[in-house]
C-alpha cells in the first residue's frame, strides 16, 4: 500500500508564539499546479506536494476526460505543473462539474439525473467500516481518504483538500486495476456532493466519514444508489442512506 511522504508536507516556519513553547513550527505545503492535457490548459488546482501522477488520474477519470488509465499515453511532472497526454491527442477537454460544492474553477452545470447509478450487491459489516476510519490517521490540517476491500486498505492519501485525496485514491485504484465497486471509501470531514459524485463516477458503493454528510450530498446518494456512513467510529454513527448495504443495519 502507498504511503505519503508525510515529511514533504509539512515545513518549519517562524513565529511568536504567545505564552511559551517553539518559534518555528510545522505548516502544511500547498502547491499550485497547472494542468495541461494535449497541450492546452485545463485548471490549476492546489495539491500537497507529491502524488501527481496517481492524483492526475484519478481527476481526469473522475471529471469523465478519461475511462480508464490506459487512455494515458504519458504524463510529465514538473514542479508546478502536469502535462498529460492521452493516446487521442485530438481530443478537447474541459472541466464539468455536475454538481458544485464551493469548488473553484471553470465549471458547468449538468442535470443530476444524469449521473451514474451504483451497480453492486457490496454489503459491508460495521467493523470493517471502523477498520477504515481508524486508518485515516492524518496530521493537521491534512485530510485523509482511504479504499478498503474485504477489511483491507488498498490505498491511502492525505491532501490539504480531502477532494483531491479521493482524486489520489481512485488514481491508484485505477492503475492497478482495481474492482471499485468491491470497495468502500473513507474520509475525514464533511461529506459533500462533489465527493458523492466522484464516488458515483468511480462506482463506489460506500462512503464512510467522521464527519456528516451536507443535505445535498444525502440527497443524491440515496436517489443514486450510494451508502453514506456519518459519524464514522464514534458513538454517534449513523447510516444516512441505503443502510441495506450495511451489514445488520435494518434502517429505521
Amino acid at each position: 500500500m502507498h504511503e505519503p511522504n508525510v515529511s514533504a508536507m509539512f515545513r518549519k516556519i517562524p513565529c511568536t508564539p504567545v505564552g511559551g513553547g517553539d518559534a518555528a513550527r510545522d505548516a502544511a505545503e500547498e502547491t499550485p499546479v497547472a494542468v495541461f492535457v494535449n497541450g492546452r490548459h485545463l485548471t490549476t488546482v492546489i495539491l500537497s506536494p507529491g502524488g501527481f501522477e496517481e492524483f492526475i488520474t484519478g481527476y481526469l477519470y473522475t471529471e469523465e476526460i478519461i475511462w480508464s488509465a490506459d487512455e494515458i499515453e504519458s504524463v510529465r511532472v514538473e514542479e508546478n505543473r502536469i502535462s498529460v497526454i492521452t493516446k487521442n491527442i485530438f481530443k478537447r477537454v474541459s472541466v464539468k462539474k455536475t454538481i458544485l460544492s464551493g469548488c473553484g474553477g471553470s465549471v458547468s452545470y449538468i442535470d443530476t439525473g444524469k449521473l451514474p447509478a451504483i451497480d453492486s450487491d457490496l454489503s459491508v459489516a460495521i467493523p470493517e467500516i471502523e477498520a477504515a476510519v481508524a486508518a485515516l490517521t492524518a496530521r493537521e490540517p491534512l485530510e485523509a481518504v482511504v479504499l478498503a476491500r474485504n477489511g483491507r486498505i488498498v490505498a491511502r492519501a492525505e491532501d490539504l483538500d480531502r477532494h483531491n485525496a479521493l482524486d489520489r485514491v481512485i488514481g491508484r485504484g485505477l492503475r492497478e486495476f482495481l474492482d471499485f465497486s468491491r470497495t468502500a471509501a473513507a474520509c475525514t470531514g464533511t461529506v459533500t456532493s462533489e465527493m458523492v459524485r466522484k464516488c458515483l463516477i468511480a462506482g463506489i458503493p460506500v462512503l464512510a466519514s467522521t464527519g456528516a454528510p451536507t443535505a445535498l450530498a444525502a440527497a443524491v446518494a440515496e436517489d443514486s444508489g450510494l451508502c453514506i456512513v456519518g459519524f464514522a467510529g464514534t458513538p454517534e454513527m449513523a447510516v444516512y442512506t441505503h443502510p441495506e448495504r450495511i451489514a445488520g443495519c435494518d434502517g429505521p
